[in-house]
């Protein structure tokens, strides 16, 4: 329709005097808008993932409403948009597979509408990670506003059951401890609505991230989904981004070494999410920067562990909340961050934190920490050569944190389903449950299903946690010893495909080790697993063929800056 050009530009297409402007505006009138609403500027773009297949993310479609009006209060033009909706419980294999496909879908839609800046909108676990890697690549000045927790509800003797209390009772189903109708009443009173969980999963973790990082207003991770309050933050969104989108204040300006650090020790602080890893690598990818294992590990292990909160702690996020939410926590570790970073509102953290009070609160622990180091532990060694990661805020008993036991090894889901439960099943108390073949290409896409279930026979005995090894993932909301993200993945050749039956592992949570006893001359006689064989077209083609390992974050080879010059380098 153009006959300027087709190059890709912003908000300006409205405001050309000649025939582009004139169809621009054409067409925006012919939906109810005025001659002056067209001519507001900048052109604010709202992305938006409401969907019935997220039911993380469906209230986010009010918060909308709310968002435009600050655009327009602010003197701008907010254009709404959808993109895909990627849901952690809904999508198969995982949702971290179309983690990347969302940044794109994010990244193309920025770049290829006429939109000056962006409001990136969503909840669920890997939506937020995703805007946020997609808004790098695009370049135009973006500002998120997450969906919120849902509100807790009441199970049986539970008056404030949240998502983490779903896990123990489905694992006493399995042992018959759960009447039929008992869980016929946990389907109706397990989710009380729509919203992220409820408690410092992987949603709420990565909600902290984007506020640290200074893409979304202190204070507007925790505020619950259907409040006020997060309508007013939406409200505030929107004018927000106005001012950052006149001030040119681009994402690459907010994501540097310095505020990517201080996301990761809000999370060690928080005892968030093992996912977090994977997110904060990948959108240090996007903008040029890589962090390494070696640096997570430093970082986790010179940061306390302070908000006492669920799953790794004993308050809720309401609790939280009323301690004075993320800034109170960057609060009290702050002389271990760069408080000259800055946000949306265009103001650095120092700023912020100088001009509030925070008074004590038992949820986020005072001068002695519940833990002198960070929720998260990076751990090396034979089994896992690039890393591996345990939430060690979530082990149950703290003598596996110094294990050794005989492996009991489980080759995909299909095996795991059919043998964990045999009365049969050669594992006691000390055994090592391994589950391989479940990482980034081998599932694809790394699943949710590395929390392996303690074997009903054991679970019968009163065994509660056991040490559990994988190159999978595992849901935020769960605890548990449990080692994930073990890399480079079984599936291509890493080293927790040549574990037998009966190997030896040892894992010192102290040393940041995880080894199976074996001499190096034995693991190089034995064979790697097969690989998984390469999809025939389509998305499932090129996520096998470009997606990297969880300690480069799982993105896109491709869609990392310095793609071509690696590309280039090999040939």
């Amino acid at each position: 329709m153009s006959q300027r050009g087709v190059s890709r530009g912003g908000g300006a297409a409205f405001r050309d005097p000649g025939q582009d402007g004139m169809l621009h505006r054409a067409f925006l009138r012919g939906t109810g808008l005025s001659a002056e609403d067209v001519r507001r500027s900048p052109v604010i773009g709202i992305a938006t993932s409401a969907s019935d297949l997220n039911p993380c993310n469906l209230g986010t479609t009010a918060l909308v409403e709310r968002i435009k009006e600050g655009v327009r209060s602010a003197g701008g033009l907010p254009l709404a948009f959808p993109t895909i909706s990627v849901s952690e419980p809904f999508t198969r294999p995982t949702s971290l597979y179309l983690r990347n496909l969302l940044s794109m879908d994010v990244e193309e839609m920025i770049t290829g509408s006429p939109v000056d800046g962006v409001v990136l909108v969503g909840g669920c676990d890997k939506t937020v990670p995703a805007q946020i890697m997609g808004a790098l690549s695009a370049g135009k000045p973006a500002a998120v506003l997450t969906a919120g927790p849902r509100m807790p509800t009441s199970f049986g003797r539970h008056e404030n059951f949240t998502i983490d209390d779903i896990w123990p009772v489905c694992e006493a189903r399995r042992v018959g401890e759960v009447s039929d109708e008992e869980w016929v009443q946990l389907e109706r009173c397990a989710i009380g609505g729509v919203g992220t969980c409820n408690v410092m999963g992987t949603a709420i973790t990565m909600a902290a991230v984007a506020e640290v990082l200074g893409f979304s207003l202190p204070g507007s991770s925790l505020p619950p989904a259907t409040s006020d309050v997060r309508e007013e933050l939406a409200f505030r969104t929107g004018e927000a981004i106005v001012a950052a989108t006149r001030a040119g204040q681009v994402p690459g300006e907010l994501v540097s070494m310095k505020s990517l650090e201080n996301a990761f020790r809000v999370v060690s602080a928080l005892g968030g999410s093992t996912n977090a890893v994977i997110h904060l690598e990948a959108i240090a990818g996007r903008a040029g920067h890589v962090l390494g294992m070696r640096r997570f590990s430093e970082w986790s292990a010179t940061t306390p562990h302070v908000a006492d909160v669920r799953p790794s702690g004993q308050y809720s996020l309401a609790a939280l909340e009323t301690a004075g939410g993320v800034p109170a926590v960057l609060n009290r570790i702050r002389d271990l961050v760069h408080l000259d970073t800055v946000t949306v509102t265009g103001r650095t953290w120092k700023e912020h934190l100088d001009s509030r009070d925070f008074p004590s609160h038992p949820a986020i622990a005072g001068s002695v920490p519940l833990a002198p180091r960070g929720g998260l532990v990076v751990l090396h060694g034979n089994l896992a050569p690039c890393g591996a990661v345990l939430k060690v805020a979530g082990v149950h008993d703290e003598r596996l944190q110094r294990h050794r036991g005989r492996a009991v090894v489980f080759e995909g889901l299909a095996d795991l389903n059919a043998r964990i439960d045999d009365p049969d099943l050669p594992a006691d108390a000390d055994s090592v449950l391994v589950l391989r073949g479940m990482g980034v290409i081998g599932a694809p896409g790394m699943p949710e299903v590395g929390h392996i279930p303690v074997p009903a026979k054991l679970r019968r005995a009163g065994v509660r946690d056991m040490l559990r090894i994988s190159d999978a993932r595992m849901s935020g909301t769960a605890t548990g010893t449990v080692v994930l993200h073990v890399t480079p993945e079984a599936a291509v050749g890493g080293p927790l495909g040549l574990v037998r039956e009966g190997d030896e592992i040892e894992l010192d949570v102290a040393a940041g080790t995880i080894r199976v006893v074996l001499s190096p001359e034995e693991l190089a006689r034995r064979c790697s697993a097969t690989p998984p064989p390469q999809p025939p077209r389509g998305y499932a083609w090129l996520h096998h063929q470009h997606a990297l390992q969880a300690d480069q974050g799982c993105d896109f080879d491709f869609l990392r800056p310095d793609f071509r010059a690696r590309a280039d380098a090999a040939g």
